[in-house]
């Protein structure tokens, strides 16, 4: 893992306009993926059910002390019932502000740190609540990402209304 190295983490406060850009740097993704191809669009265009900062750096959200390495960026879709939403999809992007420090990916070099945009269709309808459908699918722990992601933390990135809101852990309380 890049940047596992304690000494290598930002301690940077993530702050509102740090949620804020990193919602935009996802929506501007999903934009483009859907312009690109519009038969997910077409599919999954209107299913978004809201997007969350996960993992590490949403942990560093709630405790400052534990450091960001990367920002994992989830966009959680309800699953359309014709196609699963293609799961392998991760697109490593630039933050584009060095706030938080510089990754270096392969031959790349970015101006701020990495940012890895994902998604995921959850097994519920469209317009259904997004923090219940994230914790139900956190709680159900069926897959090896749903195990993966309740380990650390969840933030609410979307909708702009319950920005920076913590569902995942339960107890735990934004700054």
């Amino acid at each position: 893992m890049f940047n596992s190295d304690p000494l290598q983490r930002s301690l940077r406060r993530i702050e509102r306009s740090d949620l804020v850009c990193l919602l935009q740097i996802a929506k501007d993704d999903r934009n483009l993926f859907f312009v690109n191809h519009p038969d997910w669009a077409r599919l999954y265009g209107d299913r978004v059910l809201g997007t969350a900062l996960c993992q590490g750096a949403a942990l560093h959200y709630i405790c400052p002390s534990v450091g960001i390495n990367d920002f994992d960026v989830y966009t959680f879709y309800a699953a359309h019932p014709d196609r699963r939403w293609y799961a392998k999809r991760i697109r490593p992007v630039d933050y584009g502000d060095a706030k938080f420090g510089r990754s270096e990916v392969s031959s790349k070099k970015y101006v701020g740190r990495r940012v890895d945009l994902l998604a995921r269709a959850l097994d519920v309808p469209v317009g259904t609540e997004v923090a219940a459908a994230i914790l139900a699918y956190l709680r159900a722990g069926r897959t090896a990402t749903s195990r993966h992601l309740g380990q650390k933390a969840v933030v609410l990135l979307e909708p702009e209304e319950r920005m920076g809101e913590v569902i995942w852990p339960i107890t735990a309380q934004a700054p």
